[in-house]
């Protein structure tokens, strides 16, 4: 079996639940320092477009 990967194992730390309506739906909440991993950018690829989530100062 395979390892987790490291953001992996950050969703299954920090799992939230949304509400919308009557049903609760899981969503994956990331906590910012997992994310940008002594970063100040990433880049985000989203079906061939990239989006860059930078840090404010």
């Amino acid at each position: 079996m395979a390892r987790p990967t490291q953001q992996e194992a950050a969703w299954a730390r920090h799992p939230a639940v949304s509400v919308s309506g009557s049903a609760a739906v899981s969503v994956i909440r990331i906590k910012s320092q997992d994310l940008f991993q002594q970063m100040r950018e990433v880049e985000i690829d989203h079906e061939g477009r990239i989006y860059r989530l930078r840090l404010s100062n």
